[in-house]
């Protein structure tokens, strides 16, 4: 089980990894989502961060959920509009 944990939660740093990595702003700066769009790309950022410390720490569970839950943020904006994703999965 144990095992099965850590796959997965590598699987969703690397899916995460990637949809920052890729992720491109549709909204312009004068554009009244823009301050929205940038308070999620920059939550999610800080998901990634928090993520990488719990798998330092080997806490699999809370690395999987802070992935999850910045994943859903960029996964959200792109079904704004806010976003599009390069790499998406």
């Amino acid at each position: 089980m144990l095992d099965e944990l850590k796959r997965r939660t590598q699987r969703y740093e690397e899916l995460l990894r990637v949809a920052l990595e890729g992720a491109d702003f549709i909204v312009q700066k004068d554009d009244p989502l823009y301050e929205d769009a940038l308070e999620l790309y920059e939550m999610a950022k800080a998901y990634y961060s928090d993520g990488l410390f719990f798998l330092r720490n080997n806490e699999y569970v809370n690395a999987l959920v802070s992935f999850s839950y910045g994943h859903g943020l960029l996964d959200a904006g792109i079904r704004l509009g806010m976003f599009e994703g390069q790499g998406w999965k």
